[in-house]
Order: C-alpha cells, then sequence, then structure tokens
C-alpha cells in the first residue's frame, strides 16, 4: 500500500513520513507560530501540521460536569471550552502558515474537527487530512474528508477494532482508498507500557494500509521501532521550548529532540536495508580470517595426514574445515613446512 502527499510517496519502499504537530504550541503568538514552523523545517521534519477548529467548532461553552475536564491529565481542572480556548489556532493564520512553511519545503496539512473546517482546509488547498483520535467516532466527519478524495490519515487512541473498521469502511465508501492509520496511545505523556507498538505491525496486516504511530511519550525509543515495525509515518507534537506554558508542552520535543529523533529513524532506515546474502567487499576481505585447514607440523613427501599435523585454524587461505575427514589418512605429495595452508596439491 503506498500514499501520496503533495508528491511525497509514503509507503513500503519509501522513507518514513516525518511530522512536527505545531497543536498548541504557538501559545497564541503568530511569531512564535512561525519561528516553530521554521525549526520544525531545520530539525529535519517534513511536514507541519495544524489542528483547525475553535472552541465553538468543537464544544460548547458550559460548565457542569460533563464539560470539566477529570480524566487524570495535564488539564484536569478546567473545562473544555477553556482549554480549547488556549490552545485553538486563529483560522486566519493558517493560510499563512501554509505558505510559510511551503516556501522552506515543508508539507503543511491539518486536522479538522467539523465540516466547516473541511471546507476552509478546501479553500486552502491543504494536500491531505487527519483525524484525530478523539474525532474517530464521528463518521460523517470522516466521510466528509474522505469525499475530498485527499489521503486520510487517522489516529486510532481511543478507538475500538470495531471502531477502526468504521473509519476505514467510511472512506471507502467514500470512494477513498488513500488510508494510512496512526498507532497512538491517548495518554499525555504516553508511559512505554503504554504504548503497545507491536499493534501498529497487526494494523498493518487487518487493514492494508500505511501504518505509523502518533506518539505521546518523551522517549524517541518508540518512533525509531516503529521503523523496524513497518511504520511509514511518524507524529510528534513539537515546541521550540518546553519552558513555554502550552497545554502540550508537556509532552512535545524541542528542536535538539526532534532532530535527535529523525536523524536515529532515518539510521534506522539505514540499516534495516534489504534481504541479501551477498558480501560486501569488506566482507568478502574478512573471511580471510575465517577458519580454514593448516599444516601446524612439518611433513616429508609421503607422510600421512592426521589431526596432530593438520588442523582448523585461522586465518582462511587453506581449505575449508568441512575436507578434514576426506583428507585425513591420505598422504603428502611432497614435503611441506608447518603454517602453509592446505590446498588439494599438497595431497596425493
Amino acid at each position: 500500500m503506498e500514499i501520496t502527499i503533495a508528491n511525497h510517496k509514503i509507503g513500503d519502499n519509501n522513507k518514513a513520513f516525518v511530522i512536527a504537530e505545531l497543536s498548541a504550541n504557538h501559545n497564541q503568538s503568530f511569531d512564535l507560530a512561525v519561528q516553530t514552523v521554521r525549526a520544525a523545517k531545520e530539525a529535519g521534519a517534513d511536514a507541519i501540521k495544524f489542528q483547525t477548529y475553535t472552541p465553538d467548532t468543537i464544544t460548547i461553552d458550559c460548565d457542569n460536569e460533563y464539560f470539566r475536564i477529570k480524566q487524570s491529565t495535564i488539564w484536569d481542572g478546567t473545562t473544555l471550552y477553556k482549554l480549547y480556548q488556549r490552545a485553538f489556532t486563529p483560522w486566519e493564520w493558517q493560510p499563512k502558515l501554509k505558505e510559510i512553511a511551503e516556501k522552506i519545503g515543508l508539507i503543511c496539512f491539518s486536522s479538522p474537527f467539523d465540516k466547516s473546517a473541511v471546507d476552509f482546509l478546501e479553500k486552502m488547498n491543504v494536500p491531505a487530512y487527519k483525524i484525530a483520535s478523539f474525532e474517530i467516532t464521528d463518521l460523517p466527519l470522516i466521510e466528509y474528508a474522505a469525499s475530498k478524495k485527499k489521503p486520510v490519515i487517522i489516529s486510532t487512541g481511543i478507538a475500538t477494532l470495531e471502531d477502526i473498521e468504521a473509519a476505514v469502511v467510511t472512506c471507502k465508501n467514500a470512494g477513498n482508498e488513500q488510508i494510512a492509520l496512526l498507532k497512538c496511545t491517548s495518554e499525555y505523556p504516553t508511559p512505554l507500557e503504554d504504548v503497545n507498538l507491536q499493534t501498529m505491525s497487526d494494523l498493518k496486516s487487518r487493514f492494508g494500509t500505511v501504518v505509523g504511530i502518533s506518539d505521546h511519550t518523551m522517549s524517541i525509543v518508540v518512533p525509531v521501532s516503529s521503523i523496524a515495525l513497518g511504520g511509514r509515518i511518524i507524529e510528534k507534537h513539537f515546541i521550540l521550548d518546553r519552558s513555554i506554558d502550552s497545554p502540550d508542552s508537556k509532552f512535545s520535543l524541542t528542536p535538539l529532540e526532534f532532530k535527535e529523533m529523525v536523524q536515529a529513524v532515518r539510521d534506522t532506515e539505514i540499516s534495516l536495508g534489504k534481504v541479501t546474502y551477498e558480501l560486501s567487499a569488506k566482507a568478502k576481505k574478512s573471511r580471510e580470517l575465517s577458519r580454514s585447514l593448516f599444516i601446524v607440523k612439518g611433513l616429508k613427501k609421503g607422510d600421512i595426514f592426521t589431526e596432530e599435523n593438520v588442523k582448523s585454524i585461522r586465518p582462511g587461505f587453506g581449505i575449508y574445515p568441512k575436507y578434514l575427514k576426506e583428507i585425513l589418512g591420505k598422504k603428502a605429495a611432497k614435503n611441506i613446512e608447518r603454517g602453509t595452508p592446505l590446498n588439494w596439491d599438497l595431497i596425493e
């Protein structure tokens, strides 16, 4: 399976697509948002992603028990509306940020949270849509985004298997087969023991889609490991400095951390290579240090080869050790000095 986002091919035969998630890390400063976009490029990201909602398109301003956050999260004690007032990215910024991103070679797209956001992003001509974990049950939203015939990347953080199946079927019924599924754990930050990264591989085998991770751990172990398990998309929250008082700062990587992650991912891709049993030139040279049969006691013509005068030792300039039993009991064809590699011309 392969999808294409802005001429960037993503699939088994391609490098991982690394997304820096801006999220709330602009802290309501356009200048900070611009700096963060530029820093993401310098840190090795392939794409920058926004979130397109307002407090009023994602929830309502209500302070009853249903809207107060009490999930043992870093946001407990406030209401959904107040959180999103702090976190949302002003819509008027997004076309400007997209233009800045594309000028420096970053792909730019977003997560819509309702149909009005999809319409807005269509006017921006984004090349893909990301469905956030908490929206995976909103099948009408997924259907509407998928109907635009652009790749749809779906996070699975709070999803049951049935939710994931329904989301994939909804995309396909909308005539869109360009689907990617991201293994995600909706804990902020995520403990390593809750990642269960092997689920990502299972998603690939079950649904036949491109897979990857949306990772909220504070480690680069998960992104690197995901590559070895077939992941081809990595999404990480990105922040200029964790001292910025952002709702997402506690589970976002700094530019240096992000850069180290990208380098580790690229090194892992190189090291995975391909299936081959062909020896490199260096490996062929190293075979000279392997074992072979050598004369370890001097022999005269006609002497019998025994385990006392022929041994398997390093280096590898003689006959392979597998021929030892065949040679024992035969006669030397001529005088042979100690330290001579045994070859067939020396055997009578």
